[in-house]
């Protein structure tokens, strides 16, 4: 391969252009090439001088302009030479101090998974949203026809990633915008709650009479429990004299094949204490006593994790055993559609149409505020509005019954003769 520059020009004072003709397996191109001073090594203290090219001689005097107006502005923003994937790879490793470990985990995952497969070729700073934007399209609507399409839930966590790490890049100077700020995600579709009515709450409980996780199904339901904290549950976080249970762990496992179990904060990283209701206190009792029935007949293959709910030798009980057979038990009364969270909706319902208020149930629930447990009850509310009208309505008619009348029977439509 051969090169020559034809003509140098200077581009009205700024960097220098030149035209170059290279020839390559015979064949020759031209194009033209901008270079500029960037500033200077702060150790060397020598010129930084850095490149530019273009198809015209126009082109490269238009990016050159542009440039050296950023660099006087302080605006300059200078090429990154990463890749995506290499860049990944950098904050995954850096910049995730301090973030919990289950969720580094899962970030990780998500680069591996996600990001690296599908823009980790792509440079750095070549990134832009229309780019960003069909990566999110491709994996909500594959083009490949073996390919299954993710949820808008996971595309919204997998774009929770992305632009962390390029907001980041953003802060250190790497890239100028965050190309992910552009764009548009799916809306997410909130899953129908299907909590248990009161009468198949009681068919419920005597489904599960005699189960091996009677108590763990009695307790979450009773609770408002999550899944995973339920499974976190150790002895020492009841007080049995005091009626109180402090939440502060969930059991999760790593998402991976072989993956062992680990506990993390509770959803929000919010420890809370609950008062446990009178009912609930001999649910405890009673599967501890379960559990000592347990431990004996296991004898030296017993693990002591000082959990509460445990498997048949003390270990660990996956999310998988205590899901399946719950699905096998609502199946069994009609209810196939209940999911083990709609035990905790089933709690949340019960609780504000028997009147506690919004702010107390989301303490007992762990909500970050009363608003979003208004929010993801809505539906009970818009009804404990309905009935609140419904009373205040009669309470005033009881009072002012006498001078409500007239105005009511003007209120009525007027029948035809």
């Amino acid at each position: 391969m051969s090169r020559k520059n034809e003509n140098k020009k200077g581009a009205n004072g700024a960097g220098s252009i030149r035209k170059i003709t290279t020839t390559r397996n015979g064949k020759e191109y031209t194009y033209w090439q901008g270079r500029y001073t960037e500033g200077y090594d702060a150790c060397t203290g020598k010129q930084i001088q850095r490149s530019i090219t273009g198809k015209t001689q126009k082109e490269v005097a238009q990016k050159l302009r542009q440039i050296t107006a950023e660099i006087d502005a302080k605006t300059y923003v200078a090429p990154c030479k990463l890749s995506i994937s290499e860049w990944m790879s950098i904050w995954a490793q850096d910049y995730l101090v301090g973030v919990k470990a289950s969720t580094a985990y899962l970030y990780r995952r998500t680069i591996e998974l996600y990001i690296d497969p599908h823009l980790g070729h792509i440079r750095l700073d070549a990134l832009n949203a229309h780019t960003v934007q069909h990566f999110y399209n491709e994996l909500a609507k594959p083009s490949k026809p073996d390919a299954a399409p993710l949820s808008a839930k996971s595309i919204k966590n997998i774009h929770g990633v992305l632009h962390k790490a390029l907001k980041q890049a953003v802060l250190i100077g790497y890239l100028r915008t965050n190309p992910t700020e552009a764009c548009i995600l799916p809306r997410i579709i909130r899953k129908e709650m299907h909590p248990l009515e009161e009468d198949q709450v009681a068919v419920f409980l005597r489904e599960v009479q005699g189960h091996p996780h009677e108590y763990l199904y009695k307790i979450a339901l009773f609770t408002g429990l999550r899944e995973g904290e339920v499974l976190g549950l150790g002895w020492e976080h009841i007080d049995f004299q005091a009626g109180t249970l402090t939440v502060k762990r969930q059991l999760r496992r790593e998402q991976k094949k072989g993956g062992g179990y680990y506990f993390s904060p509770p959803k929000n990283n919010k420890s809370r204490c609950l008062t446990l209701a009178p009912s609930v206190i001999p649910l405890f009792r009673l599967q501890k006593l379960e559990q000592n029935s347990m431990r004996m007949e296991a004898g030296d293959a017993w693990e002591e994790h000082g959990l509460i709910f445990t498997n048949q030798t003390g270990g660990y009980l996956s999310y998988r055993t205590v899901y399946d057979c719950f699905k096998c038990i609502v199946r069994n009364i009609g209810a196939p559609a209940t999911r083990f969270h709609d035990l905790r909706h089933t709690f949340a319902t019960h609780a504000l149409t028997s009147g506690v208020d919004a702010k107390t149930l989301s303490g007992i629930l762990g909500h970050t505020n009363a608003s979003f447990t208004l929010d993801t009850y809505t539906h009970v509310t818009s009804d404990m509005q309905k009935q609140a009208c419904g009373i205040v309505g009669g309470f005033m008619e009881d009072i002012f019954g006498k001078e409500l009348k007239p105005w009511q029977e003007n209120e009525k439509p007027a029948t035809e003769p």
